[in-house]
């Protein structure tokens, strides 16, 4: 899924939240906030990817001081991914939503 749709709608600002509405979804709050910390890192690390896969297209092999140059389109992007909300807003939103699967890796007890 695209960036563009997954923050179709999301709030960029923080905003106050019921704790017990976030908890219910989870077993307690600190395992909510587990979830929506490992999402958050989930994130933060496909946005940066995403970033860089669509400003290597702008970038020359051979650059000198005199070759740099503003790129109105480069711009634009940059502009646009500092704007969108911050990864653990996105992920608390998804996590309310119910957009998030989660579940528990059982340990394997050896003999």
């Amino acid at each position: 899924m695209d960036i563009k749709t997954k923050v179709q709608g999301v709030d960029p600002n923080v905003q106050p939240r019921d704790i017990d509405g976030i908890s219910a979804k989870a077993a307690n709050i600190y395992e909510a906030l587990a979830i929506i910390s490992k999402r958050s890192q989930q994130l933060s690390v496909e946005l940066k990817r995403e970033l860089n896969n669509k400003l290597e297209e702008f970038a020359v092999s051979s650059e000198t001081i005199e070759e740099i140059s503003e790129n109105k389109e480069q711009i634009e992007i940059s502009k646009f991914y500092e704007r969108l909300p911050n990864p653990s807003i996105i992920a608390l939103e998804e996590f309310i939503r119910g957009d998030i699967a989660h579940r528990y890796v059982e340990k394997e007890i050896e003999d």
